[in-house]
């Protein structure tokens, strides 16, 4: 793919002078966000809530200083990676921040993720720590014993599993009482703004997930450049994410924009269901709620669905997968409050494309932020000049992560330069909104994370009475892209409704759950091309017409 001049593409000239100017070179994301709150007297407000107890800012403060100090003792260097599975609870930005306070790169990863992703990431980053809830715990055991890098466990729960546990730690780590959490400095270390800060793993097209590399940097951009202007959360908002901290997303929603402003957040580590969701809603007052459209139109066909004078939502957010029309305007009429649709990535942190509050524009993903440039490239690498035309959206900011980790092939393919490839398929209308079209690979995008279908098929194709098998994306009754495998037997007369069922509990089985065939169409052959390549396209197609808008 050519990398097309910026002066093909309308508007798109030399890149503007870089916000990141305006932090300080000197810098550490979690030293800064900590004092900031303290030194506006906030050092009794909430800032988190979770299923254990309600902790202020100087208890926060306080916490990632003695996670900080632990990390010191257990012999942690400046830019040494320490993974992080924890559910959502007041240990996961303790833990967040308390590494990156040190100078420790945090690694924190999906808890929906198998035994065999966890193991690859743990070799993939040479983590020498590895901090996870007891619940997860028995997805890592073998790793742990396998592992050649990894020298410490520290455990979240009651249970340490003869590794060290969470709370001792962190309540036996000692505090200078000159450098405590009244004035956060004692373990910052001296960082950069450009400094690599955290990690997150996205999945790749093979399945393989890639660590895309932030900077401190970043995690600040993100709230300037997104959360203030377009979000505009205050002292007195009160925060819940249905996305997992460990999300881009969730990581912006339940940390970095709340704490800015220093609003309360809402920690839940279950699973979240409409049910659990609306009993939080109601007892907390949330006011920002961010959800993906999955869960929103799961919200509205839940019979415990909450009435519209129930709750004190004013900002509801959606991000992870396109929201279809009908749901924006259902959840609108319903809630009295409109959806701000937008698009994010990983590599990007947060949110570059957005809908605006009296700018709403359900069916788009919105307008780019300033701050961000939006390119559409065709097929043949030049910029889309034509409103109408549809073509790859790339993106240009200051947020684009530094690369994936240990995988230059892809970091060439995906940073290009100052542009950035989504991967994402727009157009742009006449009035200057984006338009989703689809993926440009065979990725999916499911609940807000992306499902590659490779894996899928591999264990389709594991079962010894199947021949072949493809996986494309295919709308249910709300629009919403699901998994769909087409399968093709070698005795085709096994096909039945049980059959089925059979090979979706195995997927459930060897894949995180959320990747699971929703659907699976047996066929006697599958579109191929002349040298046997399967034509997902054709597929893709079919799902097109199926769409319940057509």
């Amino acid at each position: 793919m050519n990398n097309a001049p910026p002066s093909m593409g309308r508007g798109l000239g030399p890149s503007p002078a870089p916000p990141e100017t305006t932090i300080p070179r000197d810098y550490n994301f979690a030293a800064d966000i900590l004092k900031r709150n303290l030194d506006a007297g906030r050092g009794n407000k909430l800032a988190y809530i979770d299923h254990r107890g309600q902790y202020t800012y100087a208890e926060l403060a306080d916490r990632v200083e003695r996670f900080g100090q632990v990390l010191r003792s257990l012999g942690m260097r400046r830019e040494e990676r320490i993974l992080i599975c924890l559910l959502d609870t007041i240990d996961w930005p303790t833990a967040f921040l308390g590494a990156i306070k040190a100078g420790v790169v945090a690694v924190p990863v999906n808890t929906l993720m198998t035994e065999a992703d966890y193991r690859f990431m743990l070799n993939d980053s040479r983590a020498r720590l590895l901090v996870v809830s007891e619940a997860l715990y028995d997805k890592f055991a073998d790793a742990i014993r396998d592992s050649d890098h990894l020298e410490h466990v520290i455990v979240s729960g009651g249970d340490a599993h003869s590794h060290l546990l969470f709370d001792a730690l962190v309540a036996e780590a000692k505090i200078d009482a000159k450098t405590g959490a009244k004035t956060p400095g004692g373990t910052t270390a001296p960082t950069t703004r450009d400094d690599m800060c955290f990690w997150l793993y996205t999945s790749g097209s093979t399945g393989r997930p890639k660590g895309a590399v932030h900077t401190h940097a970043d995690l600040k951009l993100t709230d300037d450049l997104y959360a203030a202007p377009v979000i505009g959360i205050a002292e007195n908002d009160v925060c819940y994410s249905v996305a997992k901290l460990f999300f881009a997303y969730g990581l912006g929603n339940a940390l970095t924009f709340p704490m800015s402003a220093g609003a309360t957040t809402v920690l839940l580590p279950q699973r979240p269901t409409p049910d659990a969701v609306a009993e939080l809603l109601k007892k907390h007052n949330v006011t920002v709620f961010y959800a993906v459209p999955t869960f929103y139109a799961a919200f509205l066909a839940s019979p415990a669905a909450p009435q519209r004078s129930e709750l004190k939502i004013r900002r509801c957010v959606s991000a992870g997968e396109a929201l279809p029309a009908e749901i924006g305007r259902r959840w609108s009429e319903r809630y009295g409050v409109d959806i701000l649709d937008g698009l994010g990535s990983t590599e990007m942190l947060h949110i570059f494309l957005s809908n605006r509050a009296g700018e709403v524009k359900y069916g788009t993903s919105g307008k780019p932020l300033p701050g961000y440039d939006i390119r559409l490239v065709d097929d043949d690498g030049n910029v889309v000049t034509k409103r109408g035309d549809m073509g790859e959206l790339q993106v240009r900011g200051p947020t684009s992560a530094i690369m994936y980790w240990n995988n230059r092939e892809q970091s060439r393919a995906t940073f290009l330069g100052e542009w950035t490839r989504s991967g994402d398929k727009y157009v742009e209308d006449e009035a200057g909104y984006f338009v989703y079209c689809g993926r440009r690979d065979d990725m999916l995008k499911v609940s807000g994370m992306y499902v590659s279908p490779f894996e899928v098929e591999g264990v389709l194709q594991s079962h010894p009475d199947v021949l072949e098998a493809a996986v494309v994306g295919w709308p249910d009754i709300d629009e919403l892209i699901k998994p769909k495998a087409f399968v093709v037997l070698k005795a085709p007369e096994k096909a039945s409704d049980d059959f089925a069922h059979k090979l979706q509990d195995e997927c459930r089985k060897k894949l995180a759950v959320y990747k699971y065939p929703r659907w699976i169409e047996f066929r006697t052959e599958l579109p191929k091309t002349a040298t046997g390549k399967i034509q997902r396209f054709k597929l893709r197609a079919e799902a097109q017409a199926a769409s319940p808008s057509r």
